[in-house]
């Protein structure tokens, strides 16, 4: 008799459309991490309301030239399509017939998600050569700003971010890409 191990399937991100495809994802927030379909818990009125109180902001900072995408895919490979609270990307709406792949910010807003943003997810965006990252934590009411990903082998993606900076609701953040722009922290916050 042969022994056959149960094994983990991956799935890429052509299935992993085709699966949408078919419906098979109606009515569910999920996204494609490492080739993992992860399902999203349902966002709460507070994360709501810091994604639409972000998205403001950066579009004030950011101005034209510049896209501002709210939960929408960033095409992180073959095997990964995640999506973001927010990215600021380069450009138009029109300039994107695929999902970007990179992008100059990305920002999740974090209440009950908080460890997989700063593990999972932040090994993926440092992998990804996403230079700027940050995570508005409304457990802890403060910006998490991660910048420089460096190699890591011990982080899920091979990656992490080598500098990380807090700041609380009376302090303000400057984004790489807008190095001349304030932005306060409470500015975020519901």
């Amino acid at each position: 008799m042969q022994i056959t191990e149960p094994r983990t399937f991956r799935w890429t991100r052509d299935e992993f459309y085709r699966l949408a495809d078919l419906g098979c994802f109606d009515q569910r927030r999920v996204e494609l991490i490492e080739g993992e379909i992860i399902e999203m818990p349902v966002p709460k009125p507070p994360h709501v309301t810091s994604v639409s109180l972000t998205e403001d902001v950066l579009r004030i900072v950011f101005g034209v030239g510049f896209g501002i995408r709210t939960q929408s895919p960033l095409n992180l490979g073959a095997m990964s399509d995640a999506e973001p609270d927010i990215s600021v990307v380069p450009g138009t709406p029109r300039d994107y017939t695929e999902h970007p792949t990179g992008a100059l910010l990305v920002v999740e807003v974090s209440e009950t998600t908080l460890a997989y943003d700063r593990g999972r997810k932040g090994s993926l965006y440092a992998a990804a050569g996403i230079q700027d990252y940050w995570i508005v934590n409304l457990v802890d009411r403060q910006l998490e700003v991660y910048r420089d990903p460096v190699p890591d082998p011990n982080e899920s993606s091979g990656f992490r971010y080598n500098t990380r900076t807090v700041f609380l609701s009376g302090q303000s953040a400057s984004p790489l890409a807008a190095p001349a722009a304030s932005i306060a922290v409470a500015d975020l916050l519901p």
